[in-house]
């Protein structure tokens, strides 16, 4: 396994330099930053990474203020108590991406962030307070309690409303298997130790975070 400023300079080599291997990553929010996040916009971030998967992005992103309008704008106290009448309007709504499943998921992930905002504080405060060596369980935790937010789901939600961590996109997984981590892309918490470890153990070397170490292994391979 490479050290991460051996795998900065991959990086650098295919894009131009270490500043262009570094350019564009975004800065995580703060603890206290992260707490401040309002509710609505986690499930707004929760609706968006939900209705993208599995079909184009770009369709998502062009229809983004129509169906933020017909979801009232995310308050998950309204949506947690979505009647029959008002989900059967959403399904015939033309503004929505009209998949029964996904709105489902949606008013349940409203459920479930009233109930940790109520326990905690507010939602983005229990992420804040989840531990950076154990972003692996934050991903579990989300796609155990939540709805439809496994796979890489969840991840995109939390690097969407700025908590630290890691996204593992096609390009980070190949250099995971480049760097003899896993051998394939894991499907499991067990498969996902050495992930943490190995993100763990990059972030010790360059003091940076999980966030910047995931896109520049991105950038070694992409």
């Amino acid at each position: 396994m490479r050290s991460f400023a051996e795998i900065l300079d991959i990086a650098a080599r295919r894009h131009g330099g270490p500043e262009a291997a570094l350019a564009g990553i975004p800065v995580p929010l703060s603890g206290a930053e992260l707490g401040a996040t309002r509710d609505d916009g986690w499930l707004s971030a929760m609706a968006r990474s939900i209705f993208q998967a599995g079909i184009s992005w770009q369709v998502v992103e062009t229809k983004w203020p129509e169906i933020e309008a017909a979801f009232g704008g995310f308050d998950p106290g309204r949506l947690s108590m979505m009647s029959d009448e008002a989900f059967d309007d959403l399904l015939r709504d033309p503004r929505v991406i009209r998949s029964a499943p996904k709105i489902a998921a949606i008013r349940d992930n409203a459920a479930f962030i009233r109930e940790v905002s109520a326990a905690s504080g507010s939602f983005g405060r229990r992420i804040a307070d989840w531990p950076a060596g154990d972003f692996i369980g934050l991903l579990d935790w989300l796609k155990t309690e939540g709805a439809r937010l496994g796979g890489g789901t969840g991840a995109h939600v939390l690097r969407r409303m700025g908590r630290d961590g890691f996204v593992l996109g096609r390009d980070v997984v190949a250099r995971l298997i480049e760097e003899g981590v896993i051998d394939k892309p894991p499907a499991s918490r067990r498969a996902m130790l050495p992930v943490q470890a190995a993100f763990d153990r990059w972030a010790a070397e360059s003091g940076l975070p999980f966030t910047t170490i995931s896109r520049v292994l991105a950038r070694s391979i992409g």
